[in-house]
């Protein structure tokens, strides 16, 4: 499982000896750290889950009480639906350790499991108790309970996730393959502490030169035979595998090593461009054999895609109409010149479109560029075309819906039409699509689908001028692990782009 985890962290991607560099020290260890590192996390999930759930009976049976219920009715068996809850998410591996952690994830599970819960109650109460009818007592738990669970498991996610940013529970982390693949993963957890993984740096017997791997900024700490010692040395708790110069067969023992000294593993999987969600594990006595299946972006599965994107964006649009109307008044208010701002894209298959914002900005005056005139803005190596090009005429509404993303709204007119999604790679102008397709890699597989009004690269942080080849890598990933619950997550992640800085 870690390993589709940290593909969901690295999309592609060895050491030398590189000028030998001072050892890091063992990480500092405060008190708070100490009593955070490790498993904790997952005993904290358990204990604040049946805490919650136990206060959603009583809030129930409080409430029930006022309203004058009979207690008697099922009184004392909603007070079995915490622990077989409980039973429910162990089972759908809900206190396990993970290392990409989201407010969002496991929300169905956490549903999921209370409905079924209750089910089962009522359930167990018709066929055993006949006499009792708990149903609208355990109804209440159940609405009480689903709230408070979620409730605490996003109140834990946001003390865990703003302990991971500040480095307080980051664990010490090795990196095995000091090659093109390690650099990408010490690059990616390096720029996402949130993963809760610090890396201090590698184990290889025989790294390439440092000239050949830029991208490597740690040293490289020993050999695979030197694990026990530089772990001590690092206090390392966590070992990621990558794609080591070492033959697989001398790799099988340093699994091994690491599992007795209670070292947590993770490894990049062999042709980890091709693995998804969707893969399945099968079994040949002791071989496992996976099987990779994809998507198929023209099939049935995006034709229901499609079908409830034109049915949400025709309910948005009618739900959003009179803040879309005060924000046309706006527009054109702050400034002389149309609502609406009008570019070319490329979307699916390589077909331009016109795809339509809110205009932010004042018109040109004489001796002033167009910043949105078919021309390519000079770019460094890498890095992605956004945010304000040339002169900043942004007006004071135009510059607030920016920071909001409300100037995208009217793209839902754009879906409407089906040329866009609600949900996809973000559409470019053609001279970038066109430059962009011959400089960097898989950048054209992101037109397999329709381009979206948010995407992954986009909720993920990969907005305005950000790397390119993250992006794309980002895109790519979506659409090869697409799923309806995918979009889902997209869109919930997206509800909080007004609070953030769009540019």
């Amino acid at each position: 499982m870690i390993d589709r985890q940290l593909h969901d962290v690295l999309p592609v991607g060895a050491p030398v000896l590189a000028p030998v560099k001072a050892e890091p020290e063992p990480l500092p260890r405060p008190l708070l750290a100490r009593l955070l590192q490790g498993h904790p996390w997952a005993l904290l999930r358990l204990g604040v889950d049946f805490g919650m759930l136990a206060l959603g009976v009583a809030a129930a049976l409080v409430g029930a009480a006022a309203a004058g219920a009979d207690l008697t009715q099922g009184g004392s068996t909603v007070w079995v639906m915490p622990p077989l809850t409980i039973v429910f998410l162990s089972v759908w591996r809900m206190y396990g350790d993970t290392v990409q952690a989201r407010a969002v994830d496991g929300l169905a599970q956490l549903v999921g499991a209370t409905s079924l819960a209750a089910i089962s109650l009522i359930a167990a109460a018709d066929l055993f108790a006949p006499g009792i009818d708990p149903a609208r007592l355990i109804a209440r738990a159940w609405f009480f309970g689903t709230i408070y669970l979620v409730g605490g498991r996003l109140l834990l996610w946001w003390t865990q996730h703003q302990a991971r940013l500040a480095r307080i529970v980051a664990k010490p982390t090795l990196i095995v393959g000091a090659g093109q693949i390690g650099a990408r993963v010490e690059r990616r957890l390096m720029a996402q502490p949130g993963l809760g993984l610090l890396p201090v740096g590698y184990l290889d017997s025989d790294p390439p030169p440092q000239q050949m791997i830029p991208e490597r900024s740690l040293p490289v700490l020993g050999g695979l035979d030197d694990l026990a010692a530089v772990a001590d040395r690092t206090g390392s708790k966590h070992v990621v595998l990558g794609f080591s110069s070492a033959p697989d067969s001398t790799m099988l023992p340093l699994v091994r090593e690491c599992e007795a000294r209670g070292l947590e593993v993770s490894l990049v999987p062999r042709l980890f461009e091709s693995v998804n969600v969707h893969v399945a594990v099968d079994h040949l006595g002791g071989l496992p054999l996976m099987g990779l299946h994809w998507i198929n972006p023209k099939g049935w599965q995006f034709a229901v895609k499609h079908a409830i994107d034109r049915i949400g964006a025709g309910v948005l649009l009618l739900a959003l109409l009179p803040v879309l109307l005060i924000l046309a008044a706006l527009v054109r208010l702050s400034s002389p010149g149309p609502t609406l701002f009008r570019q070319g894209r490329v979307g699916r298959d390589g077909r331009e479109f016109e795809m339509l914002k809110f205009r932010t900005m004042r018109l040109a005056e004489d001796g002033e560029s167009e910043p949105h005139e078919p021309m390519l803005v000079a770019l460094p190596p890498d890095l992605g075309p956004g945010g304000v090009e040339g002169a900043d005429r942004r007006t004071w509404i135009g510059t607030f819906m920016r920071r909001s993303s409300l100037d995208e709204v009217p793209q839902l007119i754009n879906v409407l039409r089906g040329e866009m999604s609600l949900v996809g790679p973000r559409p470019e102008r053609p001279q970038y699509a066109e430059l962009f397709g011959s400089q960097v890699a898989r950048y054209t597989d992101r037109h397999r689908v329709k381009s979206g009004i948010t995407g992954w690269a986009q909720v993920c942080g990969l907005r305005g001028r950000t790397s390119l080849s993250d992006r794309v890598e980002w895109d790519n990933h979506y659409i090869e692990n697409w799923s309806l619950g995918l979009d889902l997550k997209i869109v919930l992640m997206t509800l909080a782009a007004p609070f953030y800085r769009a540019e």
